[in-house]
């Protein structure tokens, strides 16, 4: 695991401490949990569409051709 080091308003920190407290976990569970929620929320469309032709059975590249031949 890395560890980075930030600075966070302190007004941020207070609410940090708050939400840490009610849900009794680490302040740095609390952030990382917050991280992977920002970084599901932000990651690239490209990242989900690899592997999407694998249930097909079909060749995707005839597919291709198929589909430009009615041009």
């Amino acid at each position: 695991m890395g560890r980075i080091l930030v600075d966070l308003p302190q007004p941020c920190v207070e609410e940090l401490n708050a939400i840490a407290a009610a849900e009794k976990l680490p302040r740095a569970e609390v952030i990382r949990r917050a991280l992977a929620a920002y970084v599901e929320q932000h990651r690239p469309a490209t990242a989900d569409v690899f592997g999407i032709w694998k249930e097909r059975g079909v060749d995707g590249v005839q597919y291709q051709e198929d589909m430009r031949s009615e041009w």
